[in-house]
């Protein structure tokens, strides 16, 4: 192993929870590591349409483009185009971030791993994410008004995001696409009320060209035309790292985090999609980027120069 590289913070996700968190961490004239591996839901297809000053919208990997661009303005940044496998350490001692068989050396860490989606797995089915197959109906719902909508979901959530779907289009269908489901008396009360199709089968094929799915075919032989899929059969917070800290997890299983973005850990902090079951959106990742570094940033100078 490398004699380890030294940082005043370790940023360990290079979407834009992490992006944001390390430019303002540079601006801070801090000496910032960020770690990103090119993967997450910002490295899909999508065009984010509800970040302020984007006319028209942008690609998120256009912003991420745009992101790296800006962080290489400042050379007390440096990216890390490394997995990182394990977090050690304390805010007495430092941090060692280890990674594919080098390690750094930080005295505050910004988690920003984010989730992974469990979207539905067929034949081909990546290059339709963010085209015509999407897990947010607030970052792509008005795109889809009046289309053909698949819902796709065997719990409450997938019921309640259906039945919100009616607001944009009359024709909504709602897909188990599972061997069981646990939708309440409640909801499938409510989903009658809608006239929402319930089917109780499991997506087998989709047929479409370019991103954009026509139909999808099923285990039960039914063939549905579609113009969209809103997968909501959850996402797991990518927390193994936090984790490795002895970080505390919320009940949900995403990292707790107070209105500054502080662990239970002290110099640890996390920001974007890893911190909370909803509101997964850039627009609150950038901002808790921003609120990651400036208490990180707060907690790095001596005591001397704290208020209070």
């Amino acid at each position: 192993m490398t004699k380890p590289h030294e940082a005043d913070a370790a940023v360990i996700g290079g979407g834009p929870a992490g992006l944001s968190a390390a430019i303002c961490l540079a601006r801070y004239n801090r000496r910032v590591l960020l770690f990103d591996t090119g993967r997450g839901r910002s490295t899909h297809h999508q065009v984010n349409r509800n970040y302020l000053g984007f006319p028209g919208g942008i690609a998120t990997v256009d912003l991420r483009a745009v992101g790296l661009k800006q962080l290489a303005d400042y050379p007390e940044a440096s990216v890390v185009h490394h997995t990182v496998t394990h977090l050690e350490g304390d805010a007495d001692t430092g941090f060692t971030v280890h990674g594919q068989g080098d390690a750094w050396r930080a005295r505050t860490v910004v988690i920003a791993t984010g989730t992974l989606d469990h979207f539905p797995h067929f034949e081909g089915w990546e290059p339709y994410v963010g085209r015509s197959m999407f897990w947010c109906i607030a970052c792509d719902g008005y795109e889809n008004r009046g289309k053909r909508i698949l819902v796709v979901g065997h719990t409450d959530a997938a019921a309640g995001e259906a039945l919100q779907m009616r607001s944009l289009s009359p024709r909504v269908q709602l897909l188990t696409n599972s061997h069981h489901e646990e939708f309440s008396p409640l909801y499938r009360e409510r989903l009658a009320v809608a006239r929402i199709p319930l089917l109780h089968d499991q997506l087998l094929h989709a047929e479409g060209e370019d991103g954009q799915l026509h139909a999808v075919t099923t285990r039960g032989g039914r063939r549905i035309e579609l113009d969209s899929l809103f997968s909501i059969q959850g996402a797991t917070p990518e927390t193994r790292l936090a984790v490795q800290l002895d970080v505390a997890l919320a009940s949900t299983g995403y990292i707790a985090v107070d209105v500054e973005q502080k662990t239970s850990v002290p110099g640890v902090y996390a920001a974007g999609d890893v911190t909370s079951l909803h509101s997964h959106q850039v627009s609150a990742a950038v901002h808790e980027g921003s609120q990651a570094a400036s208490a990180a940033n707060y907690f790095l100078y001596p005591e001397s120069l704290k208020a209070g």
